[in-house]
Parts: structure tokens; C-alpha cells; sequence
């Protein structure tokens, strides 16, 4: 009788293993090299394969969603997802709402312009810039520079390509970002110095849960240090940011 309890116990234990739901992430796909949409129609980047290498070191299934990067935190609390991984600065406003991973990409951001427009930072005043809607790159420039026109967009995608038909006057975003930018458009230059004000960029990115998740962030932080300390995540760095 007792080894029938127990492959009993045994038997509803694996199944009670099977039936765990999937970690679900949630990820804005219109920011490569981060995160975008690949040929097939998957979410592919450097934030989704990091994504990856987290559940496989957690030992969990997990799926991945695009959404409106503006809506993400609200999707989040509303818990329509567990995780979101998205480009997402440390801030300490959102640091208010979710709870933040140790940070996994030091961050930076820079204005790129048409070539042989705008050549110094000084002639900006007035000028249309271009950059996703509730991002970091919105809040620094609207509070650190009232001065310059600031319009909001869905996507950096449509935002870049508004600069290059001459309906924006610059875009701001993050460097590595931008970056993978201007391999395919040469018409296109970094305007100034790279910014890390840290209020706004310098904690760097991190992945975001529920405030009343603690135990998944918890795994996420040790798995997080797990892929730094085995490799895995420097191998998927030089993949999308090759030196």
C-alpha cells in the first residue's frame, strides 16, 4: 500500500511539473538590435535570446509577446504578462511600479541627424525630434530640454524613417540602437556626445516583474548571474554587439 501512495505522490508531482504555466515575457519587437520582428515573424534580438538563456537556466518554459512598449508596465500590473525584457532604462519612477533585475546592459543615448543639416547641439532649439512614446529618451528630453520639439512615436521604426524623409529634425535614442541604425543608413550621423545622465540612463537596462513577484525576480537575478559567470551571456553580446 505504501509504494502505491507513493507513485501516486510521485506520479502527481510530474504532473503538477507539466501543467506549470510558462513564464510569459513581453517585449516592444521594433527596437533592434534588442528585440524586432525577424523574417518569420518571431520576436528574435539580443534581449529575447538573453530571455532564452534565463529559462533555460531557471529550467522553465517561456513565451514571448509583442507590445506597444508604452503600455508594457500597465500590461504587466494588470499581470497579462510576468516579465517584461524590452530596452527598458532603471528608473527610479518605474522603480516605483515593478520591480527591477540587477542591470544586464550598461546604457547610453545619443541624437542622430540627416547629414549636412544640424551640426552642433546648440542648433537645435526649436527643431522636431523624434522617439518612442514613454520612453527614457521622452522624459530626459521634455524635463532636460523644454527648448527642442519633442514628438512621440509607436515605434523608433517609423520615427527613423520620418528623419530620413526630412518630417523630423533628429531622433533620440539609445546608442547601441542607433548604432545598428546607421549600418544601413549612411545619410544619417550621431549628433553630440553620448549622454548617461544617470537619473535618466546611467543604471542601465533591466527586466521588469510584478513588485509583488520577488520570488521569480529572485530567480532571474541568480540565473542572470549564472549566464555571466558560465559565458552564455557574453557569447549572446558579441553576437549582437560585435567589437
Amino acid at each position: 500500500m505504501k509504494k502505491v501512495v507513493a507513485i501516486l505522490l510521485l506520479a502527481g508531482a510530474a504532473l503538477s511539473a507539466q501543467a506549470a504555466d510558462p513564464i510569459r515575457f513581453a517585449s516592444s519587437a521594433t527596437y533592434p538590435p534588442f528585440e524586432f520582428m525577424d523574417k518569420d515573424s518571431n520576436i528574435a534580438g539580443f534581449d529575447i535570446d538573453l530571455a532564452k538563456a534565463l529559462c533555460k537556466e531557471m529550467k522553465t518554459e517561456c513565451t514571448f509577446s509583442n507590445h506597444a512598449f508604452d503600455s508594457l508596465i500597465p500590461a504587466l500590473k494588470f499581470r497579462r504578462y510576468d516579465v517584461v525584457i524590452s530596452g527598458m532604462d532603471i528608473t527610479a519612477e518605474r522603480s516605483k511600479q515593478v520591480l527591477f533585475s540587477q542591470p544586464y546592459y550598461a546604457n547610453s543615448a545619443v541624437l542622430i541627424v540627416r547629414k549636412g543639416t544640424i551640426t552642433s547641439v546648440d542648433q537645435m532649439k526649436g527643431k522636431k525630434v523624434g522617439m518612442e512614446n514613454g520612453s527614457t529618451h521622452q522624459k530626459y528630453m521634455n524635463e532636460k530640454h523644454p527648448e527642442i520639439k519633442t514628438v512621440p512615436y509607436d515605434s523608433y521604426q517609423t520615427a527613423v524613417i520620418d528623419l530620413k524623409n526630412g518630417r523630423l529634425d533628429a531622433v533620440f535614442g539609445d546608442t547601441a540602437a542607433v548604432n545598428e541604425w546607421l549600418k544601413t543608413s549612411p545619410e544619417l550621423v550621431t549628433l553630440g556626445e553620448h549622454i548617461a545622465d544617470p537619473a535618466y540612463f546611467g543604471a542601465g537596462l533591466g527586466i521588469a516583474v510584478r513588485q509583488d513577484n520577488a520570488e521569480l525576480m529572485n530567480k532571474i537575478n541568480t540565473a542572470l548571474e549564472a549566464v555571466k559567470k558560465d559565458g552564455t551571456y557574453q557569447q549572446i553580446s558579441h553576437k549582437w554587439f560585435p567589437q
